[in-house]
């Protein structure tokens, strides 16, 4: 159903975010048969005013196309998100800028970590998301899912060389933390108000060693009971948040 141009999206807040946010990308639209719903009416409304006519098909039917169970009535083809060139992407929305905080996944490989930093990213106001292709999670349906409505509100920037891209993002004036259970420090010791970049680790590998040595400080999140590390998603959270904390925000 969908190709490597297209990307099905399941689910009415991840659907209801595409056509608030990208209503161009939508190309087709299904949603289940015999369902009275005002939200999945409402999409049906906004689909038609867009030219996109709304199929109604069976709940069996919705699932095949949806690839997954987890549809709440309503599937969408569109066109994937825009993916910025690394050059482009700091013009726009780091140089100039007052206090740019940037994501860095380095080799993110799960797909629901991805959707769920990408709604982290959202939430703090993140002027972009850097991604290594090598070794990383694509734009799926199940990142979509789990986005829930970020898909289209955060750049994405996606890079064949990091340890050249984080020399770059120096060079621009952003200093670059990245997060480690091994650094001597806590985040908390930081000064964090200031143009910044936040190093993550891909799930149970960390920082590889070249990304590591192109950190300015490496932090760690103080941890008090007896697990040795927070999954990926809640140690991002805790670092961004507490980066909003210290901004005042």
């Amino acid at each position: 159903m969908s190709d490597s141009r297209t990307l099905l999206t399941y689910g009415l807040h991840a659907v209801e975010a595409a056509f608030r946010h990208a209503p161009e990308a939508i190309l087709e639209c299904w949603i289940r048969l015999g369902t009275v719903q005002p939200e999945l009416e409402q999409l049906v409304a906004r689909a038609t005013a867009l030219g996109v006519r709304a199929q109604r098909v069976g709940g069996e039917a919705l699932e095949r196309i949806a690839g997954a169970p987890g549809h709440q009535g309503v599937v969408i083809r569109r066109r994937p998100p825009r993916g910025w060139a690394f050059d482009e992407w700091l013009a726009t929305h780091v140089i100039g800028a007052a206090l740019p905080l940037v994501l860095v996944v380095d080799q993110l490989q799960d797909p629901q970590n991805l959707g769920a930093v990408l709604r982290l990213a959202d939430a703090t106001g993140v002027s972009g998301i850097i991604l290594t292709k090598d070794r990383s999670a694509g734009i799926t349906p199940a990142v979509a899912k789990v986005a829930s409505g970020a898909l289209d509100t955060v750049p994405l920037v996606f890079v064949t060389n990091l340890a050249r891209t984080l020399e770059a993002l120096k060079e621009a004036g952003v200093w670059l933390v990245g997060a480690s259970g091994e650094a001597s420090e806590s985040l908390y010791m930081l000064d964090l108000n200031r143009p910044l970049a936040w190093i993550i680790g891909a799930e149970g590998a960390g920082l590889r060693r070249l990304t590591r040595e192109s950190c300015d400080w490496l932090a760690r999140i103080p941890l008090k009971g007896t697990v040795e590390s927070l999954n990926l998603g809640t140690a991002t959270a805790v670092c961004l948040f507490e980066t909003l904390r210290q901004r005042g925000a």
